[in-house]
């Protein structure tokens, strides 16, 4: 179809995801262009001499209609997605998805404008189409939820020679809640528990302010019984201003990654078990409480966290703890149980130019365990600690630029495992599946389950760098992606123990690399980072050594991972962290991987010379647990430790080792003299990587990342070095 006539209206780079028909999710970068009678989507951005054919449009006119799919994860990431289809052609349609809400409510009210703009228009059939603005009567007075959506849920019901039906559109997105779960942002509902005791029915209208603190408000339930069960406790919400806008405070509520314990002191751990559709989902969360923890269990939480936004702006997210199968007690914790909670966040106006919304947060919640009865201060204090998150958020934004927020919550993995190891292969089975959300593995539509490109792809050797990346994993950065299947781990071994529990002491683990945000495939424009994902080399072994001189070259010491891995025929990446003193210590890392990608970014770091290297070995540091002066004396500042450091580099036959002195430079010595006082009660972490420069060599990937917990000094050992 011609679009020479046709004026733009809006375009720009969004996100196509579906499923392939192998059932992989897939993500493309595809640039939109929206007209005022045409949506259609290229793989590149068409320029005006050379105009390309898209690889797919759909022709807008009255009958069109824009629905809200909600979130979609992919890897841990959160997609905001819409589908824009015709009624009379419900098969064919556009799949579009965003990062950011911003950006998708965006389109949805360019793509709604011009469905408006169409009304009365003939179409190609010589039908009539009527759009949304002809007829509203029928849309319903206080109904909170999208009528796109509800359209969805009856498209069975419409007939089509019903060509005068309104289209009924909201700017809502997101239906009702779900009928167990209560929404307290209505102010005069009624609520009543699963259990209907008589107990637990009350109003959400009354509300009594108990305290100011951290530039708070709090308020204490008043509740409509002379007696209050036990087991039910008092609701208490924070209702405080935060100047940054509400989709931004939304995305950072919605997120459960390492950004969250920058304001939410009572955040541990957070994973998503299940994703029932793109507004409701199953969450496990741990609770950091510290109130007397050596004599209290920690708290665990399995919910069901629901959203919606409103049509005045605001966002309206609800908890209620909830059940499920694959996410069933753990040990060492107390299962605690939300009865109500969530966060409801509402714009005011502005103030001197600056952008401020308020936000409410309520949780009425039982912590379980026999403390709780008979120590009530337990249960205040601790509802205190995680309605604080409000003044979190506000000193985050006014700290922090909102723009660079890529809300993301890692899947749940291995969690059933945890349970009982009496289920053997079931529990597995179980756990499996819950790493596939339920929404893309059972509810998919027939857009995502078939990928829509299909026929119109090129030859992978065709395909944009972006594009090949997403889909390769890696490929471009390093990693043959034929040669990337299971190492051989037997063999390997180093005299600092691996312990994957949480709790444990002088060990190491892998660390998730999505804690650690690298710089995008298009940072060069827009400077965004994204969470670094899967490493290219894999941790195998850790020595902790001590010596009354520095210890250089370790990679010749017989027996190590790096000779071990020369006989399975690995490469190998050792780093040698070089702490000087009165005694040396040395912290050595053995990375290895199957065969590099010639001239890939990694392989030409292994043997480049020692001033490239210098200007691109990077380190991501982090303390998850600590001190607050440990903690802002290391930061989480990407470091290039060939300009802040004397780095010597061995380049082997089939090994690279760098040996890193730390106590070259004055203010890493300094600041490691702290970290070394405390070092018993640190928990860090450490990513590796090379700096990506140009578009070819984004978006950046992890060497490899490692979690070190509470070193004991006593524990390094003298190694054997020849001379």
């Amino acid at each position: 179809m011609s679009s020479s006539s046709s004026t733009v209206v809006y375009e720009g780079w969004m996100v196509r995801h579906g499923r392939r028909k192998i059932g992989r999710s897939f993500i493309h970068m595809r640039y939109f262009v929206l007209e005022t009678r045409l949506l259609s989507y290229f793989k590149r951005k068409p320029q005006h001499k050379m105009p390309k054919l898209p690889i797919k449009s759909l022709h807008i006119d009255g009958n069109c209609r824009v629905e809200d799919r909600g979130l979609k994860m992919h890897h841990g990431h959160m997609l905001y997605v819409l589908s824009v289809y015709n009624k009379r052609e419900k098969h064919h349609r556009i799949t579009m998805a965003a990062f950011n809400i911003q950006e998708a409510l965006i389109w949805k009210e360019k793509i709604e404008m011009v469905i408006d703009q169409q009304q009365g228009v003939v179409s190609p059939d010589g039908n009539t189409a009527f759009s949304s603005s002809q007829q509203n009567a029928g849309v319903e007075n206080g109904r909170k939820s999208s009528s796109s959506d509800r359209d969805s849920h009856h498209e069975e019901e419409e007939e089509e020679e019903d060509n005068h039906r309104s289209l009924m559109r909201r700017t809502t997105i997101g239906n009702g809640p779900p009928e167990s779960l209560h929404d307290w942002t209505r102010g005069n509902d009624t609520g009543i528990s699963d259990q209907g005791s008589p107990a637990q029915v009350f109003s959400r209208g009354h509300w009594r302010l108990v305290r100011c603190q951290n530039g708070l408000r709090i308020f204490e339930e008043l509740q409509d019984v002379d007696y209050l069960a036990r087991s039910c406790s008092r609701a208490m919400k924070a209702v405080g201003v935060v100047e940054a806008s509400c989709e931004a405070i939304f995305q950072l509520v919605m997120s459960m990654d390492t950004t969250r314990f920058e304001w939410d002191c009572s955040f541990q751990y957070g994973s998503l078990v299940e994703e029932v559709d793109g507004h409701t989902a199953i969450l496990y969360h741990r609770l950091q409480l510290d109130w007397f923890s050596a004599f209290t269990w920690p708290r665990d939480l399995c919910y069901v966290r629901y959203w919606r936004r409103n049509d005045d702006g605001s966002y309206v997210v609800l908890f209620q703890s909830r059940e499920h199968p694959n996410c069933g007690p753990q040990p060492g914790f107390v299962r605690a149980h939300i009865e109500s909670g969530g966060f409801n966040i509402s714009p005011l106006k502005s103030r001197n130019g600056r952008v401020r919304t308020q936000v409410q947060h309520l949780m009425q919640i039982d912590l379980k365990g026999w403390g709780v009865g008979y120590l009530p201060s337990f249960q205040q204090h601790s509802l205190l600690h995680m309605l604080n998150s409000v003044a979190g958020l506000r000193e985050w934004f006014s700290q922090s630029d909102e723009s660079q927020i890529l809300p993301r919550i890692p899947v749940m993995d291995n969690m059933a495992l945890s349970v009982s190891s009496k289920k053997g292969t079931k529990t597995q089975d179980n756990t499996v599946q819950t790493s596939l959300p339920a929404d893309e593995s059972r509810h998919s539509t027939v857009e995502e389950e078939s990928d829509e490109d299909e026929e119109f792809q090129l030859p992978e050797s065709e395909l944009e760098p972006s594009t090949r990346e997403l889909d390769a994993d890696g490929k471009l950065l390093g990693l043959d992606e034929e040669d990337s299947g299971e190492i051989d781990f037997s063999g390997f071994s180093g005299n600092l123990r691996r312990d994957d529990r949480d709790n444990s002491r002088d060990c190491w683990r892998i660390s998730d690399g999505n804690n650690f945000r690298v710089r995008s495939k298009n940072f060069i424009y827009d400077k965004s980072k994204v969470p670094a994902g899967k490493p290219l080399m894999e941790l195998v072994a850790v020595d902790w050594f001590k010596d009354v001189k520095r210890m250089d070259h370790v990679a010749k010491r017989k027996g190590c991972a790096v000779q071990v891995a020369a006989e399975k025929g690995l490469f190998s990446l050792a780093i040698n962290l070089q702490v000087p003193g009165t005694t040396n210590y040395s912290m050595v890392f053995y990375f290895v991987s199957k065969k590099l990608i010639p001239n890939s970014l990694l392989q030409r770091f292994v043997d480049g010379d020692d001033e490239f290297r210098n200007s691109r070995f990077k380190l991501i540091p982090s303390v998850p647990k600590g001190s607050w002066i440990v903690r802002q004396s290391v930061g989480s500042t990407p470091c290039l430790l060939g300009k802040a450091v004397d780095i010597t580099y061995i380049r082997g036959a089939n090994y690279l080792e760098i040996d890193v002195d730390i106590g070259s430079s004055t203010v890493a010595n300094g600041v490691l003299g702290l970290v070394c006082g405390v070092i018993t009660t640190l928990v860090v972490d450490m990513a590796f990587l090379v700096q990506g420069h140009t578009y070819e060599e984004l978006p950046e990937r992890l060497i490899g990342a490692v979690r070190m917990s509470h070193i004991e000094l006593s524990s390094a050992v003298v190694p054997v070095l020849e001379d």
